[in-house]
């Protein structure tokens, strides 16, 4: 298994990194929308699809609406859309903290209408990274803020962790991984702070700004697990030998590219 995960990473980081920063924006829209269809395909079985034609149309969906994005995208209020899948992940916090306690997310329509949310606005957080000057730069250090909360989160969860995070959601995490993460998620933003020159309030926004990056990363992950765990089912997919499904991979930047990005307008 570790064997595959490696092998895996070695694929698809050169391949991220090449989307990052090779492609131009219109190319870069169309690379990330792949990847937001492929997620979708994943997340309707997540939200109890299983004939294949009801996923499809579902995955068509939301091909279609991303298609329609690119074309409409300067006239979107981006802003309030970020601020919504912001406000949607704090309900989500509040869905994972009471699970299994009833939630509105149980029907398959909520669940249907979420991943469509979720996925629609990590698009546009990416695509608005993009757009900015040192656009790929900004995405290279959200990837390196995502990465480094789940391998901070491992190894401390593994040398010291004794505390479940969230027992009924995720038995594998522990309280002692989550700082770990975030411990991991301050440093990269003061290095990256540090290194840009940044006055001295604009680099501790930014360790915040870095610190909450990580914490949505973790809900995402434990949101997905929640869904997981209601559907009785391991990993979303299969597309990715070692590490389950697409969605498995960006589960936690769908919600820390739009708390990253709203954070950014707000250091602007």
């Amino acid at each position: 298994m570790l064997k595959q995960r490696l092998l895996t990473a070695l694929v698809l980081a050169p391949v991220t990194l090449a989307g990052v920063f090779l492609l131009p924006l219109a190319g870069f829209e169309l690379f990330v929308a792949v990847a937001m269809v492929l997620g979708a395909w994943e997340w309707s079985q997540l939200a109890g699809f299983e004939r294949l034609s009801a996923r499809l149309w579902f995955s068509a969906g939301l091909g279609a609406l991303l298609g329609l994005c690119i074309v409409v995208k300067f006239w979107v209020p981006v802003q309030a859309l970020m601020l919504l899948s912001v406000l949607f992940w704090l309900l989500a916090l509040y869905w994972v903290v009471r699970y299994p306690r009833v939630g509105f997310w149980r029907t398959r329509g909520s669940r249907l209408g979420i991943g469509y949310l979720v996925l629609v606005s990590s698009w546009f957080a990416l695509v608005e990274l993009k757009r900015l000057d040192q656009g790929g730069v900004l995405i290279l250090l959200l990837l390196l803020l995502v990465w480094a909360s789940d391998i901070g989160a491992y190894i401390s969860g593994k040398t010291w962790g004794r505390n479940k995070l969230a027992p009924h959601v995720s038995p594998g995490k522990t309280r002692e991984g989550l700082w770990g993460g975030l411990f991991c998620c301050l440093l990269v933003g003061a290095v990256y702070g540090v290194s840009r020159e940044l006055p001295l309030v604009q680099l501790v926004y930014l360790v915040v700004l870095s610190l909450c990056t990580g914490l949505a990363s973790v809900l995402g992950d434990l949101f997905e697990s929640l869904l997981k765990r209601h559907q009785g089912i391991k990993d979303s997919g299969c597309m990715l030998p070692g590490h389950g499904g697409v969605l498995d991979r960006i589960d936690s930047l769908t919600a820390a590219a739009p708390v990253f990005v709203l954070g950014l307008w707000l250091i602007a």
